[in-house]
């Protein structure tokens, strides 16, 4: 048995949880049936959500959907974390302009063990099934495949954005990735998914599953994406969070493998408007709990670095323990202490925005005479030789808003300036 109690909650606040965050919902009252019937017989929903090992290691942005995952489980519903093993060979080509490099068995093997490791920090062991699709795809055969096939037109498959645009460019399109789709879809035959969880670029993949359920006879799975996070340097413009996805390329991610005073310490440095976003994506807090705290903040009952310092120590707490959590948290504290007394002796170098709400980090360090000019300091940002507050910023267009800052650039210089 689970270590972990379930949470008691009725079929609408059991939907509230796990639709939050949600970009696509189909269909919103077949979950909400789903969910009733579950509360009133007492059988779980069978809760699909599949992963390609093509990378072995995770981030902050892949937990977004095993967050989402965890908060079925804590209603009491069965997790199935499905590996595509017999996928990987053939590459999901969502999103994908060019035809991505088939995996070899043993390199499926090994990513997919790398994945095991990983998930159940986040996911709840005694409540998830781990199975590979190639324990029915290895089966259907060659009759098997063509009669799949046979299910889904060339037309409607090019209607799919990605082979859409590949074709009018004349790029290539392999037979074999039209297979993915209709693989994915038959997995949720296989496994009586009752939902399954993507993220919007699977969207066309997810709606073939409901549609060979449908055709099999079957209840229809319900359908739900959600967003692909932001990474570190994201930043509110006109009202929204904007911002390259997390990646490790660009250098703007946590990852779950990170030691804790890394989660802890790259958390802290996000703005206070992406805090927010994390938190409704990332964190096991529920919604009420999440407004009343965020309404404290606004009130200025509680500081935002208070905050956000709880939503970094969750999550260090998640991906290792409350115990190591708690000791990054008091390091941090303990190197801000110190970066602040340093800060204190710097000399204070006045920048005015003139009346725009940011000022380019790049002018700001070049009017502060910290650099000879916005290229200088561009190009020193892009080698990582640029520390605003002891964090390194490494966008070359990164903004600025009115405030006091810690500003080091390269090793020997540095000052304290104050956005006007």
């Amino acid at each position: 048995m689970s270590d972990q109690p379930l949470r008691k909650a009725t079929p609408q606040e059991q939907f509230d949880e796990v639709t939050r965050g949600t970009v696509d919902l189909h269909v919103a009252e077949d979950l909400k049936k789903k969910l009733e019937r579950s509360y009133s017989t007492g059988k779980p929903l069978v809760i699909k959500a599949g992963f390609d090992p093509s990378r072995p290691d995770l981030h902050l942005g892949h937990s977004l959907l095993l967050t989402r995952m965890r908060r079925f489980q804590e209603f009491g519903h069965q997790v199935v974390f499905l590996i595509g093993d017999f996928t990987a060979l053939i590459g999901d080509p969502s999103g994908k302009n060019l035809t991505r490099p088939a995996l070899t068995r043993d390199e499926v093997n090994l990513n997919a063990q790398t994945y095991q490791e990983q998930v159940f920090k986040v996911l709840d062991r005694e409540r998830t099934q781990v199975r590979f699709n190639s324990e029915w795809l290895d089966k259907l055969g060659t009759e098997g495949m063509i009669r799949l096939a046979a299910r889904y037109s060339v037309q409607r498959m090019l209607e799919r954005d990605d082979f859409k645009t590949r074709f009018r460019e004349n790029r290539s399109i392999s037979l074999h990735e039209m297979l993915y789709p209709l693989l994915q879809g038959y997995d949720s035959v296989a496994l009586k998914a009752d939902v399954e969880l993507g993220a919007t670029d699977q969207l066309f993949n997810l709606l073939m599953g409901r549609q060979l359920m449908k055709e099999e006879g079957m209840e229809p799975q319900v359908i739900m994406t959600g967003p692909i996070l932001e990474g570190l340097d994201a930043k509110l413009v006109d009202g929204k969070i904007t911002g390259d996805k997390m990646s490790k390329s660009l250098d703007n991610y946590v990852g779950i493998n990170e030691p804790p005073d890394q989660i802890y310490g790259k958390l802290m440095s996000i703005t206070d408007d992406l805090m927010w976003r994390y938190y409704e994506l990332l964190s096991s807090r529920t919604l009420p709990e999440l407004a009343a705290l965020k309404g404290q903040v606004e009130r200025g009952e509680v500081h935002p670095k208070v905050a956000k310092s709880g939503f970094a120590e969750e999550m260090a707490a998640r991906f290792h323990n409350p115990e190591a959590a708690r000791q990054a948290m008091q390091a941090w504290e303990q190197r801000y202490s110190q970066k602040k007394v340093v800060a204190e002796e710097q000399p204070l170098v006045e920048v005015p925005l003139a009346g725009a709400p940011t000022l380019p980090l790049a002018k700001a360090i070049a009017e502060a005479k910290l650099v000879a000019s916005g290229t200088e300091g561009r190009k020193l940002m892009a080698q990582g030789g640029v520390r605003v507050n002891g964090e390194k910023v490494m966008d070359p267009k990164h903004e600025l808003p009115a405030g006091e800052y810690l500003v080091q650039v390269g090793k020997h210089k540095s000052a304290r300036l104050k956005l006007i």
